[in-house]
Order: structure tokens, then sequence, then C-alpha cells
């Protein structure tokens, strides 16, 4: 299986500027922050790091942390743009800013798989505030977009309004993401491309409890039973987990070892603009026809 690194590279709107000892310094438009980041061994390009706000993390790696400020920064976000995409960003309480920056090769990549194609159906598994799928709906792409978090799909929603893409035809879902995609699999439903990108640990809408490590063999088994011969991608991205990328590639092959095409694993990076270095910051497995 071929094992790659897809880099993210940097933006106007977006850049790793430095990184060492166990943090990063980024810049979300005219603001930087600093936040922690464990892949981060070695030393950093400058000593002396100016920015906005830093992130502190908890005693322990699920003890969450708080943010600390030393410059004004909006309350309410900010907005930023990747290519035709407008959205905002915004300091969470879970130490990200409302979107994941290393992703923008993989919304490149989904949207090279489908070009040429009328109307493709796509649908975005855990599709938080939207940036993916408005990535694939402003290529033409017909796209169901599922999130257990009604708070993540309205800022979805607020997300397509600001690139002026609310009328593009994206169905905005708020529910589990394992049982909207079994739903989808017992009516018949196929679709041309899939990208899911779950999270560790979370609820559904419902109380129900997802745990990575046990949820996601089932959720693949699932999702590989909605693409058929015809459809063009698998996109699965896994983050803070002890899990080889390796393993999710097999995961992958076997389960579309009954259609053509191609299944690749990696890492996802993001370019340094400092030195130029490749700062890992998830594993991923694809499947292309």
């Amino acid at each position: 299986m071929d094992l790659i690194t897809l880099t993210g590279e940097p933006w106007a709107d977006y850049g790793l500027v430095d990184s060492g000892h166990g943090r990063k310094l980024e810049r979300y438009g005219k603001y930087r922050f600093i936040r922690p980041e464990p892949q981060a061994m070695w030393a950093p390009a400058s000593g002396n790091w100016e920015a906005h706000g830093e992130f502190v993390p908890g005693a322990d790696e699920d003890g969450g942390g708080r943010w600390s400020f030393t410059g004004s920064v909006p309350q309410d976000g900010w907005p930023l743009a990747w290519e035709e995409v407008r959205f905002t960003a915004q300091n969470t309480p879970f130490r990200h800013l409302a979107f994941f920056p290393d992703m923008a090769p993989v919304w490149h990549w989904m949207r090279a798989q489908i070009e040429g194609m009328d109307a493709p159906e796509c649908m975005n598994l855990f599709g938080y505030t939207g940036v993916g799928s408005l990535a694939l709906a402003a290529k033409g792409a017909r796209v169901t977009h599922v999130d257990a978090s009604k708070k993540s799909v309205a800022e979805g929603k607020a997300n397509a309004a600001l690139s002026g893409m609310e009328d593009l035809p994206i169905r905005w879902m708020i529910d589990d993401a394992a049982k909207f995609t079994a739903r989808e699999v017992r009516r018949g439903r196929r679709y041309d491309g899939i990208i899911l990108d779950p999270p560790k640990w979370g609820r559904g809408p419902n109380g129900e409890v997802w745990k990575l490590e046990e949820g996601l063999p089932g959720l693949i088994a699932d999702a590989t039973k909605l693409l058929d011969r015809d459809s063009r991608f698998l996109f699965l991205t896994v983050y803070a987990v002890r899990m080889s990328a390796l393993a999710i590639g097999e995961l992958l092959r076997q389960h579309l070892s009954h259609l053509p095409g191609r299944v690749e694993c990696g890492e996802l990076a993001v370019r340094e603009e400092a030195r130029g270095l490749e700062l890992p910051t998830a594993i991923f497995a694809r499947w292309r026809r």
C-alpha cells in the first residue's frame, strides 16, 4: 500500500509561522495564536513569538484548557477565506479555531476527483462548520452535510451565507453520523464521494456515544456500501489517537476490495513558513477510482 504525505501550503489567510518545543505559532488572517503541538519536538526557528493569544492546555491529555489573550481578538470571530469559500474563524474551547487548516490539501484533492462531473452526490460526515462541504458545493456537487452538533450545523449555514452559497444544494443534517449512514444504506442511496473526519470521542443529538476505536470499523463498513463502480472517492482522516495510517488503510482496502481503484494512506502535514519543514497533524486513508 502506498504511504504518502499530503502537505498543506500557506495561503493568504492562514500559515504555520513557526513551531517547536511542543508548540506552534499560526496566523489566522491578521491574528496570531500559539497552540500546543506535541509533534513539534524540535527547537523553534525563533525564540521571540508575538501572538494575540495562547491556548494553555489542562493538566492531563484530555483535561481541556483555556485561551489566554494578550491582544484584542473579536469574541464573535472574524472572516477568513480559502479560495472562493468564506467562513468565520473563532477561538473555541477545544483549542482550535472553528476549522481545520491542514484539511486544505484534502479539499483540493476531493475537488479534483469530481472535476468534469455533472452534479456529483457527495457526503460529509462529521462535517463540523462546513468548509469542506462548501469547497465541494462550489464545484457543482450536491452535498449531504452531517453533524450531531446543532451549533456546528448553524455555523455551517452561516458560512454558506457568508460565501454567497446559501442557495447551493446542500442538505444540512443534524444527526448521528453512524446512524445516518446506516439509514442511507437501508434506503439504497449511493454517493460519488464521501469524506469522514470522525472525532476521538463524541455524543450524538440523542445522547449516542461515539468512541473512535469501537465505532470506526462499522462506520466504514456502512459508508463503503454507499459507493459503487461509478463513485470517485472516499477520504478518511483520524486525529489524536494511537492508531496507524497502515491500519486504517487496510480497513479501507478490505471494505473496498469489490471496487476498482486505489487505496493510499499516510499523514497530513502543514508546511512551516519559517523553515519549510513539515509538521504532521493527522493520519489519513483514501480510496479513489
